[in-house]
């Protein structure tokens, strides 16, 4: 989105939530102007420069300040609306709900892209012990059923809000995941600090429907959309060093992938 030129209307002043957001226009740009506030404000949610709860303030004033007409300021906000981002609230006004993590399918931790993403990222830890392998994960992870391997499960959260219930399975090494740096870190960060260099991973995406335990955990209705996630982790040397198996709000969370065309 290109900057706003000095002749143009620079800032927001309509509200607490908006008031220290540069907000602007192109005029000369092909793009709808309704299209360009739509995702600068889309992007400041993304931020975290509009937190859940806040208010974007008057609509009439914000068209009043940006030199846009109110049908204009409304179709932008209605866009988010339609998104989940927003919310109408009669006798509040217009709220900020919470922005979508979309992240990328490649091979990273959670942990860092919400963290790179400005989501402050925040784990609680449910579950870490040595138990034995189950016939799913002994396959993924090449080892013999019943065999011990680490089981950890995490709840992670955005803005305080849970977005995904995260289960990995470690095989017995030179990694012991510890629960208060989980709760602090990412799983593959404190893997890459012991040692272990992750290369590759073969990977599944799914969907289904929400459990009332999992709703529950979640903070959704049972029933809803859920995606899922099946991850199998190698080293460069070609051993399987993790299993993960998470679940995520479909409300919150979306993967993001480039697809090219085969010459």
């Amino acid at each position: 989105m290109p900057k706003p030129a000095a002749d143009q209307q620079t800032a927001d002043r309509s509200g607490p939530a908006t008031r220290s957001l540069q907000l602007g226009v192109d005029r000369s740009s092909p793009v709808p102007l309704y299209f360009q506030l739509s995702q600068q404000l889309e992007a400041a949610i993304e931020q975290g420069h509009l937190a859940p709860g806040s208010l974007l303030g008057n609509e009439i004033e914000l068209a009043g300040r940006l030199g846009l007409s109110r049908p204009t300021v409304r179709q932008a906000i209605q866009s988010l609306v339609d998104k989940g981002l927003l919310v109408r609230r009669r006798g509040v006004g217009t709220q900020v709900v919470h922005s979508q993590v979309k992240r990328p399918l490649e091979l990273s931790s959670l942990y860092d892209d919400l963290e790179a993403a400005g989501q402050r990222p925040a784990t609680r830890v449910l579950h870490n012990a040595v138990e034995p392998a189950s016939a799913e994960v002994a396959a993924a992870l090449g080892i013999a059923e019943g065999g011990d391997v680490h089981r950890i499960e995490r709840l992670r959260l955005t803005h305080d809000e849970p977005m995904a219930y995260l289960r990995n399975h470690l095989p017995l090494g030179p990694f012991t995941p510890d629960s208060d740096l989980l709760a602090a870190t990412g799983l593959y960060r404190l893997m890459r600090a012991s040692g272990i260099t992750l290369h590759s991973a073969r990977q599944t995406v799914g969907a289904r429907a929400a459990s009332a335990e999992e709703a529950e955990g979640l903070a959704e209705e049972a029933g809803a959309p859920l995606l899922t996630m099946a991850r199998t982790t190698f080293d460069d040397t070609g051993r399987a060093v993790e299993f993960g198996s998470h679940i995520y709000r479909a409300s919150r969370y979306s993967f993001e992938f480039q697809l090219l065309v085969r010459p």
